[in-house]
């Protein structure tokens, strides 16, 4: 890991966000796909749009979570690299 790399540095958050995006998946069909704000809401435990803080960090779990196979990232209804993604993307359980 290269230390001034964010996206591979894990805080204490990191596993929080990884779980809201399974819950929401498995509360969803098989087929089912969130955006990444739907998990970023679902974790923050404010009532204001303090959730927006949380998008990036969203993001680098649902990279961690496609790398271990368990959800796929996809951009107009197909998978891409996770790396590779730029824009909105939305998160499906892996197929």
């Amino acid at each position: 890991m290269i230390l001034g790399d964010m996206t591979d540095i894990e805080g204490p958050e990191d596993g929080r966000l990884e779980r809201a995006i399974l819950e929401l998946l498995d509360r969803r069909g098989p087929a089912a796909t969130i955006c990444p704000s739907d998990a970023a809401r679902a974790a923050y435990a404010g009532d204001d749009d303090g959730w927006r803080a949380l998008m990036e960090p969203v993001r680098r779990a649902a990279r961690r979570l496609a790398a271990a196979g368990e959800v796929e990232i996809t951009q107009g209804g197909r998978p891409v690299e996770p790396a590779e993604a730029r824009g909105p993307i939305r998160i499906r359980r892996a197929r």
